[in-house]
């Protein structure tokens, strides 16, 4: 009778440190934030009559057929845009939380610019800029995208808290050893 065979994908390799739950928390608000956003963008795809508007101030040429046609493309595509954003938000979430600071900065960054730009259209559309160039805002894009800035930045003042660092160092040392040689093999 044979021994059995250790798993081959374990051997050789520490086990990674588990996540903080605060970095859990951090890594599904991320999550939760893009599929916010992917509600939000839904609800805009939604009216459908503002797009063929908007289609044909831009081409007036169109027959009604294409305009219904390039309504229902853009709907599609952007559907797969938003989506193809909320898998990629949660990758990065899930690097995140296996420790990779990379994955940690770049949702710092995407955040960031997020919660910028969210505040200026937050001031735009208060102060009344958005409507002296035509601009229309509506309350609920502006509910989605306040729920969105706060959702993100709770998520990144909680992947930079003290515990959650130490996280990322610890990652880092246990990926940074060297292998261990078994028996000259």
């Amino acid at each position: 009778m044979t021994s059995p065979n250790p798993d081959r994908s374990t051997r050789g390799k520490p086990p990674r440190p588990t996540p903080p739950k605060l970095l859990d928390i951090a890594r599904w608000l991320f999550i939760l934030s893009a599929a916010v956003g992917l509600v939000r963008f839904v609800v805009q795809l939604a009216d459908r009559e503002m797009l063929i508007r908007e289609l044909r101030s831009q081409q007036p040429n169109l027959s009604q057929d294409e305009l219904d046609a390039a309504a229902t493309g853009g709907i599609v595509f952007g559907l797969l845009i938003g989506v193809g954003m909320v898998l990629v938000y949660t990758l990065l979430a899930n690097r995140m939380a296996g420790g990779r600071n990379w994955a940690r900065v770049v949702l710092t960054i995407i955040a960031t610019a997020g919660i910028f730009l969210g505040v200026l259209r937050l001031v735009a559309a208060v102060s009344g800029v958005t409507a002296a160039f035509g601009l229309a805002v509506s309350p609920v894009d502006l509910a989605f995208g306040v729920v969105t800035m706060l959702i993100d930045a709770t998520a990144v003042a909680l992947m930079y808290q003290a515990s959650v660092s130490g996280h990322f160092r610890s990652v880092r040392s246990v990926s940074r050893r060297p292998p261990p040689v078994a028996n000259g093999l």
